[in-house]
């Protein structure tokens, strides 16, 4: 008996912990769907000032902005995103200060700042459907108890909150996965453009060595089984092999 009450207790001690979660997961919920339509604006408006800057164009300004780093900073509100817009600015100020080694450093502080960016829908592709999950779950529990009971009224309405809680989670979850995919490309384009430009203008081009080689001095060759003849193009002495 003593087993089969502890296991009763625990059981009803995480089933307290769950129905004490039911009002902050469905909050929480509630939050991430706010969240993944804040994020989906910001998407929209940003893909549509790369529609309209045209396809190629931060190439465009990533070469303007080596021939010419002092405009740099007119030339960033022309880019396609505020994060290229800011690395723009950095190698224009680079290069400006005559500091070309501080063009690499500016490709690294874009890659964290695109990071940065992802993570936050990266956590919405994880978190919308977790939180969908535990908000179907945790209200079927009471639900049944209330079928139980025979009130089907309190069934109806848990299960509506549950499958509510589903769709919501689902919806975060997908729209925050297309919206990682399709700027996980858009910003790998920008770092392309970047890195193809911004190196091979900004630093010096290493002085290469010549590929042609010294000429060796040509190896003697045997003419006789007692030594070794003189190099091409120098005479033997006269009796140089009888000596030998």
């Amino acid at each position: 008996m003593t087993p089969v009450l502890a296991t009763d207790g625990i059981a009803e001690a995480l089933a307290k912990i769950a129905s004490a979660l039911r009002t902050p997961v469905l909050i929480l919920a509630l939050l991430a769907l706010l969240l993944c339509s804040w994020e989906a604006g910001r998407f929209l408006f940003e893909y549509w000032s790369r529609m309209r800057a045209g396809r190629g164009a931060l190439r465009g300004l990533v070469a303007a902005t080596l021939a010419s780093p002092q405009q740099a900073g007119a030339l960033s509100a022309k880019s396609p995103g505020k994060l290229a817009g800011q690395a723009l600015i950095a190698i224009g100020h680079a290069l400006g200060s005559g500091q070309e080694g501080e063009v690499e450093r500016a490709l690294a502080d874009y890659e964290l700042a695109v990071q940065r960016t992802l993570d936050r829908t990266r956590i919405l592709v994880r978190a919308g459907p977790a939180l969908g999950l535990m908000g179907t779950l945790i209200p079927l529990a009471p639900g049944l108890a209330a079928l139980g009971r025979g009130d089907v009224s309190t069934l109806a309405s848990d299960l509506r909150t549950a499958f509510a809680a589903t769709t919501v989670g689902l919806l975060v979850g997908t729209v925050a996965f297309a919206i990682t995919l399709i700027r996980t490309r858009m910003y790998s384009e920008d770092l392309a453009d970047l890195e193809r430009a911004a190196p091979s203008s900004a630093l010096p081009s290493p002085m290469l060595p010549s590929t042609r080689s010294e000429a060796a001095p040509p190896l003697p060759i045997p003419t006789s089984p007692h030594g070794w003849s003189a190099p091409t193009g120098q005479a033997q002495q006269p009796g140089s092999e009888g000596a030998a």
